[in-house]
């Protein structure tokens, strides 16, 4: 009894010291909602509801958030992604408007725009300041996937003729700019309702392989929710069911081929739906954070095991600054939280 005692309060120290290894900072209370963030040396961007966007200067702490001047007050950014010249924010729903703002002037500019009923676009990232891509749900038979090469002046929409076709109710979830991930020459696309897979290119763009997945699928609102890759050959996929947001079996997995398999971690334990993961920089793939509808959650070994750090549901979406301090935010918040 008495090692088993002493077990238990090694375990209960453990999780604290876990908890502790977090602090936070309230940088911004305002009436949003945010799905969509990036961080560089001197901002942290936000594209918004509402046909807003924002940013927090971190030189001189001070945070601004416009409206921009082109699209209906009723438009909501959920992707975004930059060059070195501009910020790109990209819009749900229809008609979807993707606009360029100077990161010097904050000129804004619409640089791509595509009307369709079922039009719904959900992630971009830049691979450098001349190649970009975007994926959204199925116009046709396929995920809708734009390109540009002229750092970001003009944007192609490419032919399903040359994309995977997906499955009648299948289409991706726009809850944290995390269905595009590109690593190397690797780009990432991940997809659910009644199925949830991965599309795999790794040769950016021009071939496909698309792989099956365990994560919980075959209803509108369950599958793979957010993505993110260490590099080419690890990577984790989670979400579950947002109907039903503390399921917490077969709704996070980790890959360490690029995508081709993928096993199912810390099955009914952990978190439940999860709305944005992310590797920890330079942690080897080993640490991971993960927020969502049951609160905020850290691993240091890939996934198997998992501590909750903050019972907070507000968040949708962060992203690190280093591997020491991210930015999460969601709903009428930026909070800017510290690694010990």
């Amino acid at each position: 009894m008495k090692k088993i005692f002493l077990f238990l309060n090694f375990i209960t120290i453990s999780v604290l010291a876990q908890q502790e290894k977090f602090q936070s900072e309230v940088i911004l209370e305002t009436k949003l909602s945010c799905r969509a963030i990036l961080v560089d040396d001197e901002r942290v961007w936000m594209g918004m509801d509402k046909g807003r966007y924002g940013f927090y200067d971190k030189r001189n702490d001070t945070t601004i958030i416009s409206d921009i001047q082109l699209v209906a007050r009723t438009t909501e950014f959920r992707s975004i992604a930059q060059t070195k010249a501009a910020i790109f924010i990209l819009a749900v729903g229809n008609p979807a408007l993707l606009i360029r703002i100077d990161k010097k002037t904050l000129e804004e500019s619409v640089v791509y725009r595509e009307v369709h009923e079922k039009v719904f676009y959900d992630s971009m990232q830049f691979v450098d300041d001349l190649n970009g891509f975007a994926m959204g749900d199925p116009v046709e038979n396929c995920l809708s996937f734009l390109k540009t090469n002229d750092g970001g002046k003009t944007w192609q929409k490419v032919n399903c003729e040359l994309l995977p076709k997906v499955s009648e109710g299948e289409a991706a979830f726009a809850t944290s700019n995390t269905n595009l991930i590109i690593k190397g020459k690797s780009i990432f696309m991940v997809s659910g309702g009644k199925q949830s897979r991965v599309f795999v290119s790794e040769d950016f763009g021009s071939s496909w392989n698309v792989y099956a997945t365990p994560i919980v699928q075959g209803e509108t609102m369950t599958g793979i929710f957010t993505a993110d890759f260490y590099n080419e050959k690890i990577g984790i996929i989670a979400g579950g069911n947002y109907e039903k947001q503390d399921q917490n079996w077969a709704n996070k997995a980790i890959t360490k081929n690029g995508g081709k398999t993928w096993k199912l971690v810390s099955d009914k334990e952990a978190f439940g739906y999860a709305s944005c993961i992310q590797f920890v920089p330079n942690s080897k793939g080993k640490e991971i954070i993960s927020v969502g509808g049951t609160g905020m959650y850290y691993s240091d070994d890939f996934g198997k095991s998992w501590i909750k750090f903050s019972e907070d549901k507000a968040f949708f979406t962060f992203r690190f600054e280093s591997e020491k301090v991210f930015y999460a935010t969601g709903r009428n918040k930026l909070v800017r939280f510290q690694i010990k």
